[in-house]
């Protein structure tokens, strides 16, 4: 159950830390959240000074500068209504109190707050089934599906929901308007594959989300070479059908026909099935399907961009690895020569180069990636983590934010990043409760757990999820044959020396041996 507090026009949830003005969210940041509440739930009382700023700012020593800057912005934000600039009363040497119209509390359900609509026409493509008889074919209708979405989201008018998100509701039969509803979009795709030997037929339809009605549907017959003629013609029918957007409809898709080898295009896509298990032997086994398709059809350029990104997140994940980084160059510059407009290519190389400690050119070609797929949840997502290791996490804050809301159904790693971002701005309990809204953890999980509780003085948690990221790195380090050191912090000086900044990397080593690791 959520506790809500209401007064005058607003609704503060004190749970989720959030004021609304009717059903419209308030911009404010979470410390003046956290004032208003403890005001409101003693209404009529005086709050004394270190009270607050030990609710707001717990366990820093901050000046009583930062509590006045916050009880301004809440002020200004009442201000709007008549006499709500005296509903936060000041007094003198002691503190604050709140005067303005009476507090009911309330218990209601808890729900998630579901996403708002884009000003742009939204849309999801959800994963067009695989009718083929053979549950081995999923791969293909899985990959046609990706497609489709990569070339959706490079028009810039539109908002399109990321492949991870979409990809929630596969096997499912979810009710249109829920789909609308929980992905905060006005439109929705959706469609089967059938591939049966060298033809494919593809069936879509796409849905107004708001009342379910159907705007377009239409089979393809093809014979599979035409694989790429037949993407692009669903992508331009799609565009042509969303209300607002027909000038958008003749625009000439910058896309060259990737491969001629429809044999090398199908290893790609056994390969981005492996590669998103994000486990040593598949990424292992996602390099091996990409190499196979370029020696194909050496030109391909998303294979080799795909060979590049394997290396990239094995160095990234601390993954064994014989591949090198001079290698992932190679490759990733061979396929830019190829295919210079490729927003995948460039976020690749942005990654690459951040390894590189090039990171000047590292954030050209992040600028590249997004303003070539605005719609990119993923570089996004990764941009920010980048931001923090460069000491911007208020930047990193605010790409994180817009990853989440082109990936409504984020994977665990966005919700390491956001965390991430927040201990680096001292913000220990919001980047707990990111890292907790993770489905599953990892040993960087139980890392950052255990830093933000030592911050924060819980010791007694800090130590158990200490303990859970030593013995996790430590299995991975026996499981490949690797010396095993002792609980020390030189399990984490690998990921501490990301941080250019040697303050960074400092607080976040601090962390970790307040908690128990030891120099």
């Amino acid at each position: 159950m959520a506790t809500i507090h209401q007064f005058g026009p607003f609704r503060l949830d004190a749970g989720a830390e959030m004021l609304l003005r009717e059903s419209e969210p308030v911009a404010l940041g979470q410390r003046a959240v956290v004032l208003l509440r403890l005001l409101v739930e003693r209404a009529g009382s005086p709050v004394s000074k270190d009270a607050l700023m030990q609710g707001a700012w717990p366990g820093l020593a901050v000046e009583e500068s930062n509590l006045t800057v916050q009880i301004a912005a809440l002020r200004r934000v009442f201000a709007g209504i008549e006499g709500g600039a005296t509903w936060i009363e000041t007094l003198p040497r002691r503190g604050y109190r709140y005067v303005g119209p009476a507090v009911a509390t309330v218990s209601e359900p808890s729900s998630p707050v579901a996403p708002t609509l884009s000003d742009k026409p939204s849309l999801a493509v959800l994963p067009l089934s695989n009718l083929s008889g053979d549950p081995a074919q999923d791969y293909f209708s899985d990959g046609i599906t990706g497609d489709i979405i990569a070339e959706l989201s490079r028009f810039r008018s539109l908002f399109v929901v990321a492949r991870h998100s979409s990809f929630a509701y596969k096997g499912k039969t979810p009710e249109i308007k829920q789909v609308g509803r929980e992905l905060g979009v006005r439109y929705v795709a959706e469609g089967s594959v059938r591939k049966i030997g060298s033809r494919v037929r593809v069936v879509i339809q796409l849905l107004d989300a708001a009342s379910g009605f159907n705007l377009w549907a239409e089979r393809y017959d093809r014979e599979i070479d035409d694989i790429f003629v037949l993407q692009d013609e669903i992508v331009r029918a799609i565009v042509a059908a969303l209300p607002g957007r027909l000038e958008d409809a003749g625009r000439e898709i910058a896309r060259r026909k990737p491969t001629s080898s429809i044999t090398a295009y199908d290893l790609v896509l056994l390969g981005n099935e492996r590669w998103r298990q994000l486990t040593v032997k598949a990424m292992a086994q996602a390099r091996d399907y990409f190499r196979n398709a370029v020696a194909l059809d050496p030109h391909y350029a998303r294979a080799r961009a795909n060979i590049a990104w394997t290396i990239v997140c094995d160095v990234f994940l601390e993954s064994p690895t014989t591949a090198t980084l001079d290698e992932a160059r190679r490759e990733i510059e061979y396929a830019l020569d190829i295919e210079d407009g490729d927003a995948w290519s460039h976020g690749v190389m942005a990654q690459l180069l951040f390894l590189l400690k090039d990171d000047a050119k590292a954030e050209i070609h992040f600028g590249r990636a997004l303003a070539l797929n605005p719609n990119d949840a993923d570089v996004a997502a990764v941009f920010a983590n980048i931001l923090v290791y460069w000491g911007r996490w208020r930047e990193a804050l605010m790409w994180i934010g817009t990853a989440k809301r082109l990936n409504p159904f984020p994977p665990n790693l966005y919700h390491w990043y956001h965390a991430l971002a927040l201990y680096s701005g001292r913000e220990y309990e919001q980047a707990v409760k990111a890292v907790l809204e993770a489905r599953s953890f990892d040993r960087w999980s139980h890392g950052l757990l255990a830093a933000c509780y030592a911050q924060m003085g819980r010791l007694g948690e800090a130590q158990a999820e200490a303990d859970m990221f030593v013995s996790q790195r430590c299995r991975e380090l026996t499981a490949n044959g690797e010396a095993v050191p002792a609980k020390t912090l030189q399990l984490a000086r690998v990921r501490a020396e990301r941080y250019r900044d040697p303050t960074d990397r400092d607080h976040f080593l601090d962390g970790l041996r307040k908690a128990g690791l030891t120099d």
